[in-house]
C-alpha cells in the first residue's frame, strides 16, 4: 500500500486496486506535485469544503468517476452533473471494497453553509488503520480515538494558525497512541510555515514516530 503526499493537505493512498484522493487542492496550489487533470483515483474523500480541501474535487470527480465521500452539504456544492456519492456524517462508517470508512469529527469552519468538517478513521482490509483528521485544533475525543482504533499512521496538520501547530499536534499524536505520524498542511504560504525537521525531533524525544514526506515523494504503508 502506498501513500503519496500531492502538497498542502492533498494525498493519495493506493492499496493496489483502489485509489483513494484526499482533499484535492491541486490548482492555484504552489506545492501542487501533479495537476488536476493527471489524477486517477477511484475515490474522493473530502474532510470539509474550504477552498484549499475542495480545490479541483468536482473536476475530478466529474472526469473520473471516482465515488466521492462526504457531508451532505459538501455535497451540494458539485455540479449537476456529477452524481456519485457516499453521503455520510459524524459517527458513520461504509464498508468498502478496501474496508471500512468511519467519519469522525474535527474542529474547524466547514466552508459550507451548515455544513461540518470531519475527520476519516479508515481501516485497510490488506493493511493499516489511518487516521486523517482533516483540519483541526487540538480536541479531548482524539483520546477515545486512540483507546476504540489501533492507529497505524495519523495524518495530520501542524501549519498553525488555521489548524492545529506543532505542540498541539504532538499533543494529538499521544492522544491517539499512533505508531507513526505524517504531518501536512504546512509551508503552502508564510502564515502556516514550519519547520518538519524540528517538528520531527520533538515527537523523537517522546518516542513518537515522524515520517516527513515532501510534495511528489511516495513511501510505502
Amino acid at each position: 500500500m502506498k501513500y503519496t503526499f500531492l502538497g498542502h493537505a492533498c494525498f493519495k493512498i493506493d492499496t493496489g486496486n483502489e485509489r483513494l484522493l484526499f482533499d484535492p487542492f491541486l490548482t492555484g496550489n504552489s506545492q501542487a506535485a501533479v495537476k488536476a487533470d493527471k489524477v486517477r483515483c477511484e475515490y474522493i474523500l473530502l474532510s470539509h469544503a474550504h477552498g484549499d480541501h475542495f480545490g479541483d474535487a468536482n473536476e475530478i470527480a466529474l472526469r473520473t468517476g471516482a465515488l466521492v465521500v462526504a457531508i451532505p452539504e459538501v455535497i451540494s456544492l458539485f455540479s449537476d452533473s456529477v452524481s456519485n456519492f457516499q453521503p455520510m456524517n459524524l459517527g458513520g462508517q461504509f464498508k468498502a471494497d478496501f474496508g471500512t470508512v468511519k467519519m469522525v469529527q474535527a474542529w474547524h469552519s466547514c466552508g459550507a453553509a451548515g455544513g461540518i468538517p470531519c475527520g476519516f478513521i479508515i481501516k485497510f482490509n490488506e493493511g493499516p488503520t489511518v487516521y486523517y483528521s482533516g483540519d483541526t485544533a487540538l480536541f479531548g475525543d482524539m483520546k477515545l480515538f486512540g483507546e476504540l482504533f489501533d492507529i497505524d499512521y495519523a495524518i495530520m496538520p501542524i501549519g498553525d494558525n488555521y489548524t492545529m501547530g506543532p505542540e498541539d499536534a504532538l499533543l494529538a499524536a499521544e492522544f491517539l497512541k499512533a505508531k507513526h505520524v505524517i504531518p501536512l498542511h504546512y509551508n503552502t504560504w508564510p502564515v502556516i510555515a514550519q519547520n518538519a525537521e524540528d517538528f520531527k525531533k520533538a515527537a523523537a524525544a517522546k518516542g513518537i514516530d515522524v515520517i516527513i514526506v515532501k510534495p511528489g515523494e511516495t513511501i510505502e504503508l
